[in-house]
């Protein structure tokens, strides 16, 4: 009956958010709720959310800092280079645009945070999909397939939480699994390549000059499209401007356009240049320290945002000027997440998650033991977005390295395979980071999963098959 009542409820918050018939804080609370009372445990409601909420606060406070230090540093200018060298690579061409997202999000996930990776792959790329009238939720879609890659890294959570589950060296499950998780990765590119192409088609190869003076003269913007679409005038290909394609542009007039096509107001009174390498140091030794694990992620955010503002807004007026501006997302990811806990308190609190897994495994064909690593990679797609890493690889992977093991299956073979479906976990309903993207990129959550789900789960399949291919698992 829970295992029922599981996948119910489940299947009616993303039914209800897809529709967009509930938004996404109002499912994630009044959903679980309801089921609860259909389980017969409503007396214990409270008890159930008040451990979600234990649980994610520390997550919740990270966010809610994390947000405000970025959000400094956006404003100060640190990554206004970053910016014009995605602007220098993207041009107005909105397929290299959409490649670039994909390519910046990897970079920038080096870093082992997907709230990090959000929150500085959509303040650089949002201007350019903004400007150009590009599909937001493409670029949602390939930053979090991308980041979902990369968040396989060691430092990343699942690699170092699959290694502790079944007592194993993380470099033993992640190295042998680099080939695959590049095939993962260049998958994510050419997918990025073909998306691209169709926003190409639909909108047309633009000139900067066109969108800087059709943006003037009607303060939107009118993409040229080339092909009677009817967005824009003209079509712009070929020169009807006197400047040319992207391709036919000289250095000279690239560097001008650069200076003009900001993605950022490089004007704007909140930057600090004289503070930029300040700025830059304090970045990398927060990243350092969240690396070496130094000190709780929150506290290590919390010490760089209160450092940030003091140096670059020593007026407390400044102050609260900054922390208002970045108030609205502040409170948009936090009270997501606190909603979250809402729903993970009660699957947990229930047992549902718990009778849903061992269903799932209990229905396994005896003849696939012998095939256990690719049963563990099909099981962790739908698993790991339906729970928390924690709950899957604490709870359900020990139980399948067992049941590989009795059929002669090692548990390195299991623990790579329970990898492959990180690009599809980034955008569960129930990881934190993924509020930061759409809320950031103001991309209702519903239209984010409608489009990236079917892509994510094709590149959890190409990373299984390419493990499986080059004999990793």
């Amino acid at each position: 009956m829970l295992t029922l009542l599981g996948f119910a409820m489940i299947a009616t918050f993303l039914v209800l958010i897809m529709m967009k018939k509930m938004s996404p804080i109002a499912a994630l609370v009044l959903i679980p709720a309801l089921f609860c009372v259909f389980v017969g445990k409503g007396a214990r409601l409270g008890d159930y959310v008040i451990d979600g909420v234990t649980s994610l606060a520390p997550t919740a406070a990270m966010l809610m800092f994390a947000i405000v230090y970025f959000g400094v540093m956006i404003d100060v200018g640190l990554f206004d280079p970053i910016v014009r060298g995605i602007l220098k690579f993207c041009r107005a061409d909105p397929l290299r645009i959409v490649v670039g997202t994909a390519l910046l999000a990897a970079i920038v996930s080096l870093d082992g945070d997907g709230s990090t990776t959000f929150m500085i792959t959509v303040s650089a790329m949002y201007p350019l999909y903004k400007r150009l009238k590009m599909s937001l939720v493409v670029m949602t879609g390939v930053a979090a397939m991308a980041n979902g890659v990369m968040n396989t890294l060691p430092w990343g959570g699942p690699t170092a939480r699959a290694a502790t589950a079944l007592k194993l060296d993380a470099g033993d499950i992640f190295v042998p699994m680099i080939p695959a998780l590049a095939m993962g990765l260049l998958f994510v590119l050419a997918l990025s390549y073909v998306l691209g192409r169709r926003e190409r088609k639909r909108l047309g190869v633009l000139t900067l000059d066109e969108v800087l003076v059709e943006e003037k003269e009607t303060e939107t913007v009118l993409v040229g499209a080339g092909g009677g679409s009817g967005r824009g005038k003209s079509p712009v290909r070929g020169g009807g401007s006197g400047s040319g394609t992207v391709a036919d542009r000289t250095d000279e007039e690239d560097e001008e356009d650069d200076e003009r096509f900001q993605g950022l107001d490089p004007d704007r009174p909140t930057l600090r240049p004289r503070l930029y390498w300040f700025n830059a140091l304090l970045t990398v030794v927060l990243l350092t320290a969240m690396i070496m694990e130094l000190l709780p992620i929150p506290v290590l955010f919390l010490l760089a945002a209160a450092t940030a503002l003091t140096v670059n807004f020593p007026h407390v007026p400044d102050q609260k000027a900054r922390i208002a501006a970045h108030a609205e997302n502040v409170l948009n990811v936090s009270g997501m997440v606190f909603a979250a806990a809402v729903f993970t308190g009660v699957l947990q609190g229930t047992g549902m998650v718990d009778h849903m897994a061992k269903w799932l495994v209990g229905n396994i064909p005896g003849g696939m033991g012998p095939h256990m690593a690719f049963v563990t990679g099909i099981l962790s797609i739908p698993l790991t977005y339906f729970m928390s890493n924690d709950g899957f690889y604490f709870g359900i992977l020990p139980v399948l390295a067992e049941a590989g093991q009795a059929h002669g299956v090692s548990s390195l073979e299991i623990a790579r395979a329970s990898l492959v479906a990180q690009p599809l976990h980034m955008s569960s309903p129930l990881v934190p980071a993924v509020y930061v993207l759409v809320g950031m990129a103001k991309v209702e959550f519903g239209d984010h999963t409608r489009f990236v789900v079917k892509w994510a789960v094709l590149t959890s399949l190409v990373i299984l098959g390419a493990g499986i291919l080059f004999g990793i698992i």
